[in-house]
């Protein structure tokens, strides 16, 4: 199984993705790791990403979990999938893709944000992120005011996962 936590900068997508697949014995795969060097630093910069500059980004990603399926290794990735196009686009690696959003106030993102060290992407990009945001009525939904381990045990009951699970 391939789990996708989704949702906007500052939702925990890593610090709860990390969790998740520390605790089922699964790989980690952070979604800004998939994006080219004019992605990150034209975020750096500042500047919104448009539907275009995203679309290599989706593509690497999805064939990444195209070669995890074929060799049945379950894994959890975060990518913001903002849009709905962008998680169908996400779909076609496989059946097996399971989405969870991690769903927040603007209010405590930008708190969590602000708090960040390090990151290329910038706190005053993030209404830009909400407003591109499509909230997806067809996926667990998680809210991000409980804690990384309440939301990862959700997560793994949702999905009737065991901690280090087996296979696809």
């Amino acid at each position: 199984m391939i789990i996708i936590l989704m949702g906007v900068s500052g939702s925990g997508k890593t610090t709860v993705g990390r969790l998740l697949a520390e605790n089922m014995g699964w790989s980690y795969y952070d979604g800004d790791d998939f994006h080219g060097r004019e992605n990150i630093d034209k975020m750096a910069r500042g500047l919104a990403l448009n539907d275009d500059d995203r679309s290599l980004w989706l593509d690497s990603i999805t064939q990444h979990i195209r070669v995890l399926v074929e060799r049945q290794q379950d894994a959890v990735f975060s990518c913001s999938a903002l849009k709905q196009q962008f998680r169908n686009k996400l779909l076609l690696a496989s059946d097996h893709i399971g989405f969870v959003y991690l769903k927040g106030s603007m209010r405590l993102i930008k708190e969590r944000l602000a708090a960040r060290q390090s990151h290329f992407f910038k706190a005053d990009l993030l209404l830009s992120q909400f407003d591109a945001l499509e909230e997806p009525s067809d996926v667990m939904v998680a809210d991000i005011n409980q804690s990384p381990a309440q939301i990862s045990n959700l997560i793994q009951l949702h999905f009737g996962l065991s901690p280090k699970s087996g296979s696809i």
